[in-house]
């Protein structure tokens, strides 16, 4: 006996709203819940110098603080912007806050995130993939507070006795992560990951100003990759 199609497509239909309705349920407590604590934490890290300038009196004077937010922004003020856009995809909307929350983003939460997606097979920007990913920067920021803590108790001597080969190492550490996750993504489509490469060599030889370089980077990735699925669009319709 064979089952009513339209009765399939109706219990279908219906279980897909119900997903979606349980995903803007998700959403709208990860906007409340993230929003909340990422402005206890900026409080909490303004309390110190506050404190320290109007309590104890030991002020600096406004015009030395805003030299240094000038000479920082100047440095890194671009990445404000470009690593919520660039990691969003990856991370999510619950994964986006937990991860500016915690810190470590490019060196933990998104490798983490990234490796628990692919551990249960979920395609990039569903929504198995960002709860995945939830989990895996969550694990990551307990196991990272643990080792924090463990550092902080006995690190200073533990570094006190590594030789300088092993110190020097740790320059590679960054790279290695971000090549680990270049693999991991261009795994699929080996094809954008030569391109991606190829793009990213290029502006790094290039005389273009050091801040903007991942800027024009990525930009230049993605519409490169854009271009060619359009491209291979028209082939298929054609």
């Amino acid at each position: 006996m064979s089952a009513n199609p339209e009765k399939v497509v109706t219990e279908n239909v219906t279980t897909e709203a119900a997903m979606d309705s349980a995903m803007d349920t998700f959403h709208n407590r990860a906007h409340f819940w993230g929003r909340t604590t990422l402005w206890v934490l900026m409080v909490m890290c303004l309390l110190p110098p506050l404190y320290l300038s109007f309590v104890l009196d030991a002020h600096p004077g406004w015009g030395v603080i805003g030299g240094g937010l000038l000479g920082y922004a100047a440095f890194v003020g671009i990445m404000w912007v470009l690593e919520p856009i660039t990691y969003y995809p990856t991370l999510g909307v619950a994964g986006t806050y937990l991860a500016f929350l915690t810190g470590n983003i490019a060196n933990m939460c998104l490798p983490c995130s990234s490796a628990a997606q692919k551990a249960i097979g979920a395609e990039s920007g569903s929504r198995k993939a960002e709860i995945a990913g939830v989990f895996g920067i969550a694990i990551a920021s307990l196991v990272n507070i643990c080792i924090i803590v463990l550092i902080i108790l006995g690190g200073t001597y533990i570094l006190s006795i590594l030789p300088p080969s092993v110190e020097g190492a740790f320059n590679f550490i960054l790279p290695a992560i971000f090549g680990a996750v270049l693999g991991q993504f261009a795994y699929k489509t080996p094809t954008y990951g030569v391109l991606a490469m190829a793009i990213g060599m290029g502006v790094f030889l290039s005389p273009i100003f050091g801040l903007i370089k991942i800027v024009v980077c990525v930009a230049l990735t993605i519409t490169l990759i854009m271009l060619i699925e359009k491209q291979k669009d028209k082939k298929s319709n054609s």
